[in-house]
């Protein structure tokens, strides 16, 4: 009987702990769900501002002619729009965020390859995007900024914030939404360095953006975190990393291959 009777706690005792795990490992589940739902927001407004850009592109071209390189180039800008659609379609964690964000930072580039072949310009040099939004484009220049609570440190920076931050006034930056507080994307917390690392990994160490309390403190988020955020507003250059073949240069009438430039929105 005793032996029937510890056999019945035991059983007991397992199925316990079996459904305590089985809980702990679905409350961990959510957690790191919703923990990278912000962050993928994210990247999909940098798909869809990038496409925005590709439509601008396309109406500046327009009645351009295009040669061999800037041809391959503007093809090379297509592909990363489609890319980077099919691989924001995928994200399932952190690290296909940074994949998502690397190839829009490419296809970045190669629009302003396109533009500098058109004007009949030098191949701007590769450098990292804009650190106060990536969704500007290509740095052109490093600006020092101090964070709140950082030291000063220099970032690179697109034309307009260099001339912003230059006047002494505030940069344009990316905020997200960090429990009641909307704050700069680089103090939303962890789960924000893949989004990041995407953007500026290619360009050698990254220790300019987390020293001095810069990037991915403890204000929440992140996968170590409480919170989470909501969806807010390398080499060096050479030849621009962008294709020198390809095409014949044939006039350029409003649609890139004549058709039409059709964004799948």
């Amino acid at each position: 009987m005793e032996l029937i009777l510890i056999v019945v706690v035991l059983a007991v005792l397992g199925a316990v702990a079996v459904g305590a795990s089985r809980r702990n490992k679905e409350r961990e589940l959510t957690r790191r769900e919703d923990e990278l739902a912000p962050v993928k927001k994210l990247a999909f407004e940098d798909i869809t501002a990038f496409g925005e850009d590709l439509q601008q592109l396309d109406l500046e071209m327009s009645g351009h002619e295009l040669d061999a390189g800037a041809t391959a180039d503007y093809q090379r800008a297509l592909d990363s729009y489609e890319s980077a659609k099919t691989a924001g379609d995928s994200i399932s964690g952190p690290e296909d965020i940074r994949h998502v964000t690397a190839i829009v930072e490419d296809g970045r580039y190669a629009v302003a390859c396109v533009r500098a072949r058109v004007a009949g310009e030098a191949l701007p040099t590769r450098r990292p995007p804009c650190f106060f939004d990536p969704r500007h484009g290509p740095s052109v220049g490093d600006v020092p900024y101090v964070p709140p609570d950082g030291v000063e440190r220099d970032v690179p920076a697109c034309a307009l914030d260099v001339e912003r931050v230059r006047a002494g006034a505030e940069p344009d930056v990316r905020k997200v939404m960090v429990g009641p507080q909307r704050v700069p994307y680089w103090q939303g917390g962890r789960a924000y360095e893949p989004y990041a690392m995407g953007y500026f990994g290619a360009f050698g160490p990254m220790t300019w953006m987390f020293m001095g309390g810069m990037m991915f403190g403890d204000l929440g988020g992140g996968y170590d975190g409480d919170g989470g955020g909501d969806g807010g507003d390398g080499g060096d250059g050479g030849d621009g990393g962008g294709f020198d073949g390809g095409g014949d240069g044939g006039g350029f009438d409003g649609g890139f291959d004549g058709g039409g430039f059709d964004m799948g929105f």
